[in-house]
């Protein structure tokens, strides 16, 4: 990872595999970072994320990969190129279309699952 995102902890990983219990609530809780995203399963060819987050991600895109956002606790703002913001609480979420640029944005400490490809780079496409 280049040292423009070292801020954040990313981890690509897969955490669990079939049949393994995930603790949501726990893992947000040793979560100690202030930008934490680690890859929970895969499911086909598809990942799920959580992400454990405060302050302000980079404007980004994803060429050949949909995203959809969960919020879990806290408020996130998905701001979206022309001036857009989708703002999101607990038990809401959203999908962000492949080639929209966007950027999250965690005002407090926020708690997301994302469900996107598992090619899909977190940090965007060039």
């Amino acid at each position: 990872m280049s040292d423009e995102f070292a801020r954040y902890n990313i981890d690509t990983s897969i955490r669990y595999g079939f049949l393994k219990h995930i603790d949501v609530d726990r893992i947000r809780g040793e979560t100690t970072e202030d930008w934490s995203n680690q890859t929970l399963c895969r499911i086909n060819e598809c990942v799920v994320r959580l992400g454990v987050v405060k302050g302000e991600f980079h404007w980004h895109k994803h060429d050949n990969e949909d995203e959809f956002f969960y919020v879990v606790d806290g408020r996130l703002l998905i701001d979206l190129e022309g001036g857009e913001t989708v703002e999101l609480g607990p038990n809401q979420g959203v999908a962000v279309p492949k080639g929209k640029l966007h950027r999250t944005r965690a005002p407090v400490r926020t708690a997301m699952l994302m469900f996107e490809g598992a090619t899909v780079t977190p940090t965007g496409d060039a």
